[in-house]
């Protein structure tokens, strides 16, 4: 193997397990960067190795709905303010409730395309067979109820950005047709025969690292490296700890609180919230706001708000059992209380990507939407 201006050349000299790519034994050729060779039982990704850039942190303190005084989340804004001016696709990095989406839309509304149409796919919340229709639309007569043609989400975002989220969940069997609606701006609807171009910036975010998904052979080398022409990684809420009193203010605000100053939050519970993990992020941080504000009476200053975060809102909301009464009874009434706490911390935890929270529950989706029906957390499957 050998890198050149064309690609990677691969040429095999008679190996005993033989080179193959994409199911077919090769003996020469050059591949695009991102390519997935199997020799033997061993994957080989070919990437060209990294070139650092090095921008100073701006000087910004938010970009878009992105807020924070760190180094980090500065750092960030560097290259966003840059990226932004492009229609170079970008991945977005970091784990739930990080603000992924956020990310994507400041890119949009910092963007030359800031008047066209901004559409989200969540490829983790789509079912994998209705995923193609969803995503490239589909003719009339595709499949069985499809009495009308329609408009997939590429399609709806001419002119725009569409931002894909969960990327990491797009079924590998598709992962050709979206190489080339990136790489050609054209698709084929489900059941159509024509292929339609579009004008779509595309952005797309993840939770999982595709490059061990490439190396495992659940995602294509090439997808991943189409995607990713700038990477951006959001970091955690606990490795920015310093950046709460901005976000508090801004979640706040929303809320209808004004913050004259940050230093009206010193204290108790901004201590609290500085000593929490925060699993969920800053989508758990909201929920915990959105919360404390609930339980207090109007005009109740940030120091005097129950901030109640983890374990100590279940400490705090649920009793244990007692032995005044037959076990079956008060073990269904703990096992109630104990659904409840589950599900409220999965929700802070995971926020509305219920396809994910179920993963990380270890429980079938349907279940889980049982459940929050059951105990009044959400609307029920059908509104969904």
């Amino acid at each position: 193997m050998r890198r050149t201006p064309a690609g990677f050349e691969v040429k095999d000299l008679g190996s005993t397990n033989g080179v193959v790519f994409d199911g077919a034994v090769l003996d020469k050729a050059v591949l695009r960067p991102g390519s997935t060779l199997r020799i033997g039982s061993t994957l080989i990704l070919l990437t060209p190795e990294d070139d650092a850039m090095a921008l100073p942190p701006s000087e910004a303190t938010s970009f878009g709905g992105l807020v924070g005084k760190s180094i980090a989340m500065r750092r960030i804004y560097a290259v966003l303010e840059r990226v932004s001016a492009s229609n170079a696709p970008v991945l977005v990095l970091g784990e739930s409730g990080t603000g992924k989406e956020l990310c994507a839309r400041a890119i949009h509304d910092a963007s030359p395309r800031k008047d066209g149409p901004f559409v989200v796919f969540d490829a983790g919340a789509a079912s994998e067979n209705l995923v193609e229709s969803d995503l490239f639309g589909h003719a009339r007569g595709a499949f069985t109820g499809a009495d009308r043609e329609r408009r997939g989400a590429f399609a709806a975002a001419d002119g725009g950005t569409l931002f894909i989220d969960e990327i990491g969940e797009f079924p590998l069997r598709l992962q050709p047709k979206l190489l080339r609606m990136l790489e050609t701006g054209e698709v084929q609807p489900l059941g159509g025969s024509k292929h339609a171009k579009h004008d779509v910036r595309v952005i797309a975010a993840t939770h999982r690292d595709l490059g061990q998904e490439v190396a495992r052979g659940t995602f294509r080398g090439d997808v991943y490296f189409r995607l990713a022409v700038v990477e951006v990684e959001l970091p955690p809420l606990r490795e920015r700890v310093e950046d709460l009193p901005s976000l508090v203010a801004a979640l706040l605000a929303r809320e209808g609180i004004a913050v004259a100053d940050e230093s009206e939050l010193q204290g108790a519970n901004l201590a609290r919230l500085a000593n929490y993990g925060f699993p969920g992020n800053v989508r758990e941080l909201r929920n915990v706001l959105t919360r404390a504000v609930a339980l207090s009476a109007k005009g109740t200053p940030f120091a005097k708000m129950p901030i109640l975060v983890g374990a100590s809102f279940a400490s705090q909301n649920e009793p244990s059992a007692t032995a005044d009464r037959p076990f079956t009874e008060a073990k269904a009434e703990l096992t109630e209380r104990f659904e409840r706490a589950y599900l409220r911390d999965l929700l802070a935890r995971h926020g509305e990507n219920l396809t994910q929270a179920a993963r990380v529950a270890g429980i079938e989706r349907k279940h889980l939407y049982r459940l929050l029906d059951k105990h009044g957390l959400r609307a029920s499957p059908e509104d969904d």
